[in-house]
């Protein structure tokens, strides 16, 4: 009822329900585990920090009206930082003189560069750069530091990190850090489908009059979630596997995020029994899904041609 309900009377619920051993227990790995799991998560926040201070050092470059991004693929690269450290040093530059700096590989022409580089540089824009440049360059040293470390915790599961490496989109950082984050052991879990429910990238249930329509994914660890994104989106880009063919099947319908979404909960799903079986992951390939619904295709396109030729 409304207004009946307090925190005291929900304590001593939660109580009786823990005497009576209603409750499970949350799932808290053991030690070593969590100790690698500060560290990786640590380490991924000083990544983003990079991130951030190199978006604001090109924010900096396009308010003194120079766009490298629009020229150079990798503007902290081996070309953009000869650059940017030729264009530090001189009080005055000539956007002529950079473009020694320029090889072949680079797609635009020499025309689009010169105009990039055609800015005008105020003492504030080189003290600017001259800062952000110096702290992400503390945040490295920083990040190399915590490295030494992480090698140090993850010793001792390097079998388990190797196994999940042979996942597409899954490489060496991103084994330590699904390591870090549920550990070695699947049996705090019943199965995959309660794993993947605990990382939050299984579909809401959202039922209403006997229809079942999309729902949210739900909440659940959000650094293993962002994390299986980003093994996601490597995987889609990866060549001739099922993963890329899963989401060139997907992104049609679903749209590019959702189908991220997919492929992360079957890495995490290939994850559960990579770990739990000591197995490496078993490529399917990419003709596996043509192969699977090869009559549904076959019928899906006959129909298309008859209307086609209907027409």
């Amino acid at each position: 009822m409304p207004g009946h309900k307090t925190d005291k009377q929900d304590s001593l619920w939660l109580t009786k329900l823990l005497l009576s051993g209603l409750l499970k227990g949350s799932f808290i790995p053991e030690r070593p585990i969590r100790e690698l799991r500060n560290l990786t998560r640590y380490k991924t926040k000083l990544v983003n920090q990079i991130s951030a201070e190199r978006n604001r050092f090109q924010k900096i470059l396009e308010d003194a009206n120079i766009k490298l991004s629009s020229v150079l693929n990798d503007v902290f690269g081996a070309i953009g930082t000869k650059i940017i450290n030729h264009i530090l040093m001189h009080e005055s530059y000539c956007p002529e003189e950079l473009l020694q700096y320029v090889h072949g590989k680079v797609k635009a022409s020499r025309n689009d560069i010169k105009e990039a580089l055609t800015g005008y540089i105020t003492p504030h824009h080189r003290f600017m750069l001259k800062t952000i440049l110096g702290n992400i360059a503390k945040i490295e040293s920083t990040v190399a530091e915590v490295d030494t470390p992480i090698e140090i915790c993850i010793e001792p599961y390097k079998t388990e990190r190797k196994l999940l490496e042979s996942i597409p989109g899954v490489g060496i950082d991103g084994a330590t850090c699904i390591i870090a984050e549920v550990g070695v052991d699947m049996e705090q879990f019943p199965d995959q489908n309660h794993l993947a429910s605990w990382a939050g990238v299984c579909p809401g249930s959202n039922e209403t009059a006997e229809k079942n329509k999309s729902g949210r994914i739900t909440y659940g660890n959000k650094y293993l979630r962002s994390l299986l994104a980003e093994c996601g989106w490597a995987a889609s880009r990866t060549k001739n596997t099922y993963m890329s063919a899963k989401y060139k099947s997907l992104v049609g319908r679903r749209g590019k995020k959702n189908s991220i979404i997919a492929l992360g909960h079957k890495i995490l799903i290939a994850t559960y029994f990579i770990i739990k079986n000591k197995i490496a992951f078993k490529e399917l390939g990419e003709d596996h899904l043509n192969n699977f619904r090869k009559d549904r295709l076959i019928a899906y396109y006959t129909q298309q041609l008859e209307k086609l030729t209907a027409a």
